[in-house]
């Protein structure tokens, strides 16, 4: 009758052990992205590795799997949801579903100008976005500005007029659908790395997407007149899983927040010349821009706002709408 007594024994002494070498062994986090890895977000998510290493005495560190080596957005926030991985960053449109608070800066037309998006999105109003993914099973670590997204077909977009019965390509969201629905277009879900087939063999009309987007995939092939229509700003996200954070010790946890935060700056300097070298490169492709002067942009806006209503539908929303329309 002892010896069940000394195999519990061992097996708590051994599990004892195991947690303690695991609270205090090196740990390299995995990240997630559908982009290369020269891509700012990508380069953005390192540099954050390296401030974690710095800041852990090289005990922790990020690893960055670009390409969409470990499967679609959709299929790598799933396994960030149940701790297969660590990290991920994604478009906010990969939560619309889950967290409501995600879709608000993906409304069309909210933001005045990349100043007035980058005074709420990296203040305060962005802060409350990245607390509201906790409920969802995730920590909001970083918010990336993702340009202006803007229409590319065959053909000039300059007013609504011109998008009627178009089919469009957007990300798997219900705000995206009703953005592009708004316009008078047939809004089409497709994961983005089959954007590129959909265009050339006509199941699409068009797509949008901001400049370095549109130039990584070589979509200006198939769809060579850019038109910028700048209809929104939605931002990239990046998370980390709730179940992994978990087991973080609080030093950790205060640790990747700072090197998340750091990623920030680093990251806005990377994107701007991304995308200046981007609009040269496509233009060099063969693609035409039909600048945002040219465009109806009040054409655009009348139509959208009711989609405002839609997605802005309970007292919380509506007062983060109204908190970064207020903001000068």
């Amino acid at each position: 009758m002892r010896f069940p007594f000394k195999t519990l024994t061992t097996q708590i002494a051994i599990a004892v052990l195991a947690l303690s070498a695991t609270a205090s062994m090196a740990r390299t986090f995995r990240s997630a992205d559908v982009h290369n890895k020269e891509f700012p977000t990508n380069m953005a998510v390192k540099f954050m590795g390296d401030e974690l290493s710095k800041a852990t005495g090289g005990k922790d560190n990020v690893k960055v799997f670009g390409d969409s080596s470990l499967g679609s957005e959709k299929d790598t926030v799933e396994q960030v949801k149940i701790g297969a991985l660590d990290m991920v960053r994604v478009n906010t449109a990969a939560f619309h579903g889950i967290v409501p608070e995600s879709m608000i800066p993906s409304l069309p037309f909210l933001f005045r100008d990349i100043e007035h998006f980058r005074k709420t999105i990296y203040g305060p109003q962005g802060d409350k976005i990245l607390a509201a993914f906790d409920k969802a099973g995730f920590v909001g670590l970083a918010l990336y500005e993702s340009g202006a997204r803007s229409i590319y077909a065959h053909k000039p977009i300059k007013s609504v007029a011109d998008t009627k019965g178009m089919k469009i390509r957007v990300q798997p969201s219900d705000l995206w659908v009703s953005t592009i629905g708004a316009m008078g277009a047939s809004a089409t879900p497709m994961p983005f790395a089959e954007v590129y087939t959909g265009l050339k063999t006509g199941l699409l009309d068009a797509a949008e997407n901001n400049y370095p987007s549109y130039e990584e995939a070589k979509h200006y092939e198939s769809a060579p007149v850019y038109s910028e229509t700048m209809h929104s700003m939605g931002p990239e996200v990046l998370v980390f899983s709730k179940k992994i954070w978990e087991t973080l010790t609080p030093e950790e946890q205060t640790a990747i927040r700072k090197a998340a935060k750091a990623s920030v700056p680093y990251y806005v300097g990377l994107w701007e010349a991304k995308e200046k070298d981007a609009r040269a490169a496509v233009i060099k492709g063969g693609a035409k821009i039909v600048p945002a002067s040219e465009i109806d942009r009040k054409s655009f806006v009348d139509v959208e706002r009711p989609v405002w209503d839609k997605f802005a539908n309970t007292p919380e929303l509506k007062a983060l709408v109204q908190e970064i329309v207020n903001a000068k």
